[in-house]
């Protein structure tokens, strides 16, 4: 393996954990430096086209009313010139925020499901074009947003 194809896999495996990172802590604006402007997505929350359109669906699905912790291993990285395909495992859990200073309640409910990305070099690095997840199993019930 040359230098640059370790540099790649390095920068999108941690182009993959700052999406969980973006997501856990509600900074959606963070998601414009990690996915290419005409990017597509599919997960169970739905389906969108454009980096906007992502940044919307993802702002609907994790509402200020409910806190997540995205879990991702496993992160295969295969690249191939200026693309790249990579694959992981994702645990997702899903509780209710509480007050500061109260004990955090258990996740009320837990996710497993596998991501698919297809992936793109441009002149600021690596750039999601395709996130796609499997829903694999559902521990527990959804909380509803508030």
């Amino acid at each position: 393996m040359d230098q640059q194809h370790l540099r790649d896999r390095a920068e999108i495996t941690d182009l993959v954990y700052r999406l969980g990172a973006a997501l856990d802590d509600n900074r959606p604006d963070d998601l414009r430096d990690l996915i290419a402007e005409d990017a597509t997505v599919r997960t169970p929350g739905g389906q969108s086209a454009g980096r906007e359109a992502m940044i919307t669906q993802a702002v609907r699905n994790h509402p200020d009313d409910q806190r997540f912790q995205h879990v991702t291993t496993n992160v295969l990285v295969t690249p191939d010139g200026d693309r790249a395909t990579a694959r992981a495992n994702l645990t997702v859990h899903v509780t209710v925020p509480t007050d500061p200073g109260t004990p955090a309640p258990p996740p009320r409910a837990t996710l497993g499901e596998v991501y698919a990305f297809d992936l793109v070099r441009t002149a600021a690095g690596w750039r999601f074009s395709r996130i796609e997840t499997s829903l694999q199993w559902v521990s527990g019930a959804l909380p509803v947003p508030g």
